[in-house]
């Protein structure tokens, strides 16, 4: 398999930061049932796949996080 290299710019418009995540204390999102991963950190919320933790995290704000968090409970999102 052929290795590639994708480059990778911030999008017009980001405002979060580029938060450490290194020391981050991750928590299940679902009781211990599921891969996905939760942290607060510097007053965002962050989200992993807690089976590839290597892998990029979404970063969500608050107010973000709260319209995700209710999509999620109208069955919006599949989280299983």
């Amino acid at each position: 398999m052929a290795e590639s290299t994708i480059d990778q710019h911030p999008l017009t418009g980001w405002d979060k930061p580029d938060l450490d995540l290194s020391k981050a204390d991750w928590r299940s999102g679902s009781r211990g049932l599921g891969d996905v991963q939760i942290a607060f950190v510097e007053g965002f919320i962050a989200m992993r796949n807690g089976g590839s933790p290597q892998n990029p995290s979404l970063i969500f704000t608050p107010a973000e996080w709260g319209a995700f968090v209710l999509g999620a409970r109208e069955g919006e999102f599949d989280l299983t």
